[in-house]
């Protein structure tokens, strides 16, 4: 591994590590009349962080993958893959969350009273 992308590492470690940390106040401008504010530390604020993440991991994805593909010397190719894998291992414990609580949900309806 090159010393460029040991540094990019190290930089994307202390980047989600800042996030981890302290994460961001969002503002939603757009609130809709009927919808419920997503509440902070809830399970339905977690989820909708963890399919932000995977979004964000498959966006840094594409973006790598376009600028090794226009040469851009700053991005390699293991880095590219390195990005690729993470989103798509994010992607898959993403559906493999979303099967297991189809399937809760699936076990609570069938349940008599």
């Amino acid at each position: 591994m090159s010393v460029p992308a040991i540094q990019t590492a190290l930089q994307q470690m202390q980047t989600m590590k800042a996030e981890v940390a302290a994460p961001a106040l969002k503002v939603n401008l757009n609130v809709q009349p009927g919808v419920e504010k997503v509440q902070s530390g809830g399970f339905a604020g977690e989820l909708k962080n963890s399919i932000e993440r995977i979004n964000a991991l498959q966006q840094t994805s594409a973006a790598t993958t376009t600028a090794f593909q226009l040469g851009d010397p700053n991005v390699s190719l293991n880095q590219v893959m390195v990005d690729k894998q993470k989103a798509g291992l994010a992607f898959e414990m993403g559906v493999q969350v979303r099967n297991k609580l189809v399937s809760a949900y699936k076990d609570i309806m069938n349940m008599q009273v």
